[in-house]
């Protein structure tokens, strides 16, 4: 699969995570320079997250790629312009809580389309009747490829580097290292409803200022909610190898805050 042509100008869509920095790293070593390297800013990343972009920045310029450029969603009367702050706002919780939908389109894919619209050389490859391609890096490994590819559209081609080299999520962190690079910590919100119990149980200890906040959006919404407890739905029973856990969050963090406190009585 061709990741560039003379034709059609090359963009990485970013995370800042494992596979994305991955990405970058294979397309270094092919010599393959990207002309614009995007990085939605939800404003829920953790501090690790954010910690990593002067980390990425140097390494880019040491190889010759641009620097991140950092978008974000802008909001609509300046009632909120993160996910968080949607959240808080509207009483709500992220889509993915309620079973369906995702925060991707409004937080990650449309503040991008945005600012490459106002690229001089995106708009001269449109006016041309040509696209723009668009590097997304999902993985080599099973349980990224169950994640679907975007579809082509009028304005962008899509491409896949990482499921081309058959790098997965362990070939991905070694080529990080090989690089020089520290391996990036997971990309998500503090407050992810994909947030796995060990991961919450981390946060909590690194990030008590975080928890925190988990506990303000699940009150807010708590109002409105009438099928779910909170940001983990109705909670795991612990089948299948999965933890036990409640539905929600703010439950869970209370319990890890208590059994810490009386350990350390």
């Amino acid at each position: 699969m061709e990741f560039q042509s003379i034709h059609e100008p090359f963009c990485v869509s970013y995370g800042m995570g494992v596979d994305s920095t991955a990405m970058l790293v294979g397309l270094a070593r092919m010599g393959i320079r990207p002309d614009l390297i995007t990085f939605a800013d939800t404003g829920g990343e953790k501090p690790e997250t954010y910690a990593y972009l002067p980390v990425i920045n140097a390494w880019l310029r040491s190889v010759g790629f641009p620097e991140v450029t950092v978008v974000r969603y802008e909001g609509k009367h300046g009632r909120y312009d993160t996910l968080e702050g949607n959240c808080l706002a509207n009483e709500t919780l992220p889509g993915i809580a309620f079973g369906g939908g995702s925060c991707a389109d409004k937080f990650k894919t449309a503040p991008q389309n945005a600012y490459r619209r106002t690229v001089p050389l995106f708009q001269s490859a449109w006016k041309a009747g040509g696209k723009v391609v668009v590097a997304i890096g999902y993985d080599a490994g099973p349980k990224d490829c169950r994640r679907s590819e975007v579809k082509e559209d009028a304005r962008y081609r899509y491409v896949y580097p990482l499921r081309v080299w058959g790098w997965d999520r362990e070939r991905c962190e070694r080529e990080i290292a090989l690089a020089g690079l520290p391996v990036p910590p997971k990309s998500a919100c503090f407050f992810c409803p994909s947030t796995k119990p060990s991961e919450l149980r981390d946060l909590i200890d690194r990030h008590p200022d975080l928890a925190d906040r988990i506990i303000a959006i699940e009150a807010a919404a708590k109002p409105k909610l009438t099928k779910i407890q909170g940001l983990w739905r109705n909670g795991c029973k612990g089948t299948r190898g999965a933890e036990k856990r409640p539905g929600s969050m703010t439950e869970f963090i209370q319990a890890h805050r208590l059994n810490r406190a009386n350990r350390a009585a």
